[in-house]
């Protein structure tokens, strides 16, 4: 017994069990991760390492080359980048696509145990970017200070913010499922420093290493054990820590002539605060940020919306004088694109529904096939979530693409079930033989449509990983469409009928078996009945204008099918002609990676002149908020000025120099107002002197910027003089915009150059001398103080005047006796001069990297005008020049996408060979897909759409679906030739029988994806392109297919069908209906 004959048979079994699957597939739907893009793990690690005070150059050298020598080796690395800038080295590492990341961050530990690096540094630290760690959310806590408040009271203000949001706030945050870390940036940040005197340290004998070192020692709390008196046991502990400031400054650290020296003799002990990384301010206000990160598993949506009611508490508890805004929150976007996707697919759900309705012309067939999205739809979630796909707007939008491709099967089936009905034939033998008849034509239109998803896994770069998620809903969905088109279908279309006279008792007992196990389902079709009656009058004009409409069509095509079959060289030569026309039309269609979504916000990255204090950029950052805010169609404004303290912070941007503007704009917004505002506001920020700025929106799918130009050197002056040529012509060319490079103006330094044998006379080590140089001018942190249940650093240092000018700087002393002091200027020349501000390698190989956005044009159009450009440098010999950037991601996911487009087609080819058991009739059916291609050319160019990997995506999902019509064409008339037709006839009744499905199958399918071809609300960018692919090749291949594909076969299919033997009673049907 097959799945048709099994559902007609047992009727409530098969309903119980699709019942059971409906109620876990909503069960199931809200245990799915509710994200905006699927989990894309980048395949990249960052290994940065801190070295306070160390030039680029010493960077590079110390930290930068060896980590990178160590490192080279693993594993699967597929390139190795470093920065060297000063006080900090970062080395990328990039592996292959596919890499498991958590081994690969185990093999770089390795690696990185066994690497020499100077003792005096931190140990490296391992970051991963991805945009799934970008924080959630963002939060700024402030407080309202009048105008005339002096620098002293904003300095205590803020000092106070910043510990009621490491007391306070972080704490209450970091207890929410979900939330996996709370940074905070900004503020003041409490620490105790100790400014020596050098002359009295000198006079002692002593070293700031040795105080440092007396107060580790002092500062610890020791267990003794356990004492036992009578009956009663107790602990021994000694309790040595400094327990406030004042008992710290009353340390002894030397005794002369039997009198003690305390710390406060030789030194100012005082709380204060860090040297300062970052200032944030909201609207121009100096605040606090507080950056939220979730646990990798976690539901995106739920955590943010976990956080708010925490933030309610929060808000209550620190009063009204303290104000804890929102100035980010990922779940709002997200929330909003995923609505729009649902919203698309009851859109696109509804319209393929009236289609259908105006061509069954009855209201219960059309619910018995619309009732198919929701059930096939629904018992997708259990498949998604056995699969560990998350709901986001790649995979809804491939359920929203979907929708109108899910009733397919079902139009087919229940179409020539009422064929077979209009024959006279009974409810249950129609129902069983208007399936069989079909679902092998229907079970091979589906495969080719779930095979041309399989290639995508050989697909390389953020593609890949994007477009996983919407493959596997969508084949899911399919896959249980097809099963619900051969088993619920026929079952519900011979349900609910009342036997007649005439009817034998064989076919009456199996109506009443229907009829007593299917009552709900009876009372459901009757209803929908009677509501059918009352809309009888309203639909009746639509539904006569409708079928003349049809009636018109359908004679004017058995005239054009006559004709074409009698004209094929014509018919042939406009198709040709057609296609040939469109592949002349793709070079004037534009390429990008993937099209960026308009979020309503967008992020100014500013860079002062190397060595520009933090106080001077932010007073940078404080115009271009100013600037940004005039806007009107701008809400508000958040700047970062320096690095700060998230987890997200990118290897190339950060410093004291550097500055970060988020400009959110006020609702509604639709892209071409935020591309408008972006223009406007990098046109007025180009006016702020010696400020270098790139704009762009947030970086969902790539961190690199559109076009790179890589120079390879050793020699910094050449690279630099290379790097000045080339960025001179970028800036006369208008198409570029944001044109940075990494070999900028030098950082200013204070080289100290030690003359050795001056120190060896006095009886000093060059390295000692340099460890104490770094010491009194750096610092040393002591130990750790506990301050307000935190732990905060003790940093000890000579004090302020002695090292705030080169003059004092030359005046450390280094050495000598009470009597005689030896100064820095004794034993080493220093000079003020210019480094290198960065020191980029790529390979091994030093590197100056030009990164420049585009004012217009697409993608493809720069890196050939950016190629002209280099065409025209000359290059000294040692000096090589590549693109880089996005235009080389783009050309990799290009490159697999065509192999996976051609790898797509083969197995379409594969499948209906083997449901053919034929080599011909799939050849023939393949030229639908060039036909496809044809709409899919034009309608990207009327709409202005550019080609990227999404729009590869709608031409590989395309090649899926346009073979169908040409399946169920062929299959027809196939069987019209075995029951003995002859093979003309044969393609002219089987274009007839055919007609109906085709058309239906078709505006279904380009109506359900409709809503998301017009690309209204969040993340469209992404969904309308494909969409018009779609509509645009499935339209045209319809057209084209009912006339070129029959001629096709009438001129290559030469063979004779071997003529099946039918039963008399059959026999005399089939003659009387051909």
């Amino acid at each position: 017994m097959n799945l048709i004959e099994l559902s007609m048979r047992r009727p409530v079994t098969v309903s119980m069990a699709t019942v059971a699957l409906l109620v876990f597939g909503m069960v199931l739907l809200n245990r799915l991760g509710l994200t905006l893009l699927p989990d894309l793990s980048y395949p990249t690690l960052t290994i940065r390492t801190n070295y306070p005070g160390s030039a680029p150059a010493e960077v590079e050298n110390l930290i930068s080359k060896p980590i990178e020598e160590a490192v080279g080796v693993i594993k699967n690395v597929h390139t190795v980048k470093s920065i060297s800038r000063a006080g900090q080295s970062d080395v990328l590492l990039e592996f292959a696509w596919g890499t498991d990341m958590g081994l690969a961050g185990i093999d770089v530990r390795e690696k990185l145990d066994i690497v020499q690096l100077p003792l005096d540094i931190e140990r490296p630290s391992l970051l991963r970017f991805n945009p799934s760690l970008d924080p959630i959310q963002r939060l700024s806590l402030s407080q309202t200070v009048s105008t005339d408040a002096s620098a002293k009271m904003r300095e205590q203000q803020l000092t106070w913010l910043r510990r009621v949001a490491d007391e306070q706030v972080k704490k209450q945050l970091e207890a929410v499922e979900g939330v996996a870390a709370v940074k905070i940036s900004g503020g003041f940040e409490d620490e105790v420093q100790i400014s020596i005197d050098q002359e009295k340290l000198s006079q002692l004998n002593l070293s700031i290493e040795q105080i440092a070192q007396h107060l580790k020692a002092e500062n610890v709390n020791l267990s003794g054990g356990r004492l036992e008196e009578g009956a009663q046991r107790m602990l021994v502990r000694t309790i040595n820590q400094y327990r406030s400031v004042e008992e710290m400054a009353n340390t002894i650290v030397a005794r002369v002539q039997g009198k003690p020296v305390y710390l406060r003799d030789i030194a100012d002990v005082a709380m204060r605060y860090k040297e300062r990384e970052a200032i944030t301010r909201i609207n121009g206000e100096e605040s606090i940020e507080i950056a939220i990160y979730k646990e990798g598993d976690a539901n995106t949506v739920t955590v943010a919306e976990r956080v708010n009611q925490r933030l309610e508490f929060l808000r209550k508890s620190l009063g009204e004088e303290l104000k804890l805004d929102v100035i980010f929150d990922q779940s709002t976007f997200i929330k909003a694109a995923i609505d729009e996707v649902m919203l698309n697919g009851i859109q696109g759900g509804v319209l393929a529904t009236i289609v259908l309705f105006l061509f069954l012309r009855n209201l219960r067939a059309t619910m018995i096939v619309a009732a198919s999205i929701p059930i096939a739809v629904i018992i997708s979630f259990n498949l998604m979530y056995a699969a560990n796909v998350s709901l986001n707007i790649m995979s809804l939008g491939g359920l929203a693409l979907a929708i109108g491709m899910l009733i397919d099967n079902a139009i087919v089936v229940l179409e020539n079930i009422d064929r077979y009905r209009q024959q006279g034939q009974s409810v249950w033998d129609a129902a069983i033989n208007g399936t069989k008849e079909v679902a092998g034509a229907v079970t091979a239109s589906t495969l080719t449509s779930v095979a041309v998803f399989l290639p995508l896994v050989f697909v390389e770069g953020v593609a890949g990983q994007l477009f996983r998620d919407q493959a596997l809903t969508v084949t899911f969905s399919l896959l249980v469409s097809l099963v619900i088109a051969v088993s619920l279908v026929p079952m519900m279309s011979a349900s609910g009928t009342r036997p007649t006279l005439i009817e034998s008792d064989q076919e009456l007992y199996r109506k009443r078996r229907i009829n007593v196990y299917a009552p709900v389902l009876s009372w459901v079709m009757w209803v929908f009945g009677a509501v059918a009656k009352g809309l009888h009058y309203f639909w009746k004009p639509i539904l006569f204008g409708f079928d003349k409409a049809y009636r018109a069509l359908a004679s004017a095509y058995d005239r054009s099918i006559h004709w074409a079959l009698r004209k094929r060289a014509t018919v042939l030569s406009v198709a040709v002609m057609l296609f040939v026309f469109t592949l002349a039309l793709v070079p004037r269609i534009g390429v990008e990676l993937i099209p960026q979504l308009a979020q309503g916000e967008f992020v100014a990255y500013l860079r002062a002149e190397p060595g520009t204090p933090l106080q001077r950029t932010d007073a940078i950052m404080l115009q271009a908020h100013q600037i940004a805010s005039n806007y009107s169609e701008v809400d508000r404004t958040f700047t970062v000025t320096g690095t700060g303290n998230r987890l997200d912070a990118s290897p190339d941007r950060g410093g004291e120099n550097f500055g970060e503007l988020n400009v959110v704009l006020k609702k509604p917004v639709n892209k071409e107002t935020e591309a408008a505002v972006m223009q406007r506001l990098r046109d007025d920020l180009r006016n702020l002197p010696g400020v270098q700025v790139q704009i762009e929106r947030r970086a969902l799918f790539s961190f690199k910027t559109p076009l790179e130009i890589e120079i390879y050197g050793y020699d910094l002056d050449t690279l630099k003089s290379i790097s000045n040529q080339l960025v001179t012509r970028m800036k006369a060319n208008d198409r570029f915009s944001d044109i940075q490079s990494t070999i900028e103006q030098g950082h200013p330094e204070l080289q100290i150059i030690f003359d050795h044998e001056k120190a060896a006379s006095l009886n000093l080590a060059v390295p000692e001398i340099a460890q104490t140089v770094v010491k009194k001018l750096r610092g040393d942190i002591a130990t750790k103080y506990a301050f307000r249940d935190r732990k905060i650093d003790v940093v000890v240092r000579v004090d302020e005047q002695n090292r705030d000018s080169i003059e004092e700087v030359r005046s450390l002393i280094i050495g000598g006796t009470a009597q005689r002091i030896i100064p820095l200027s004794a034993v080493a020349d220093i000079r003020q001069t210019i480094g290198p501000s960065e020191i980029h390698r790529i390979g091994q190989e030093r590197v100056a990297v030009i990164s420049t956005n585009l004012r217009y044009g697409d993608l493809g159009e720069g890196a050939k005008a950016l190629q002209a450009l280099i065409d025209q440098t000359q290059t000294p010999p040692g000096i090589t020049i590549d693109i880089g950037g996005q235009s080389e991601e783009m050309q990799n996911s290009f490159r697999s996408l065509m192999f996976a487009l051609a790898l797509a087609i083969f197995l379409v080819y594969l499948v209906m060979a083997s449901q053919f058991e034929s080599l011909l009739h799939p050849f023939i059916i393949m030229f639908s897909v060039p036909l496809a291609s044809i709409g899919a050319v034009l309608a990207l160019f009327i709409t202005g759409n550019t080609i990227s990997v999404v729009v590869f995506l709608g031409m590989i999902l395309l090649a899926g679906i346009v073979v169908n019509n040409a399946i169920v064409l062929i299959d027809r008339i196939n069987q019209l030739r075995r029951e003995g037709v002859d093979k003309q006839t044969a393609i002219i009744q089987a274009g007839e029988n055919r007609l109906r499905p085709i058309l239906m199958t078709t505006l279904t399918t380009v109506l359900g994806m409709l809503p998301l071809a017009l690309g209204i609300g969040e993340g469209a960018e992404i969904r309308s392109p494909m969409a018009i692919t779609v509509i645009g090749g499935l339209t045209v291949s319809t057209l084209l297919t009912l006339i070129v594909i029959p001629v096709l076969y009438s001129l290559i299919d030469f063979r004779e069908m071997p003529v099946e033997q039918l039963p008399l009673d059959k026999a005399g049907e089939a003659d009387a209906h051909h």
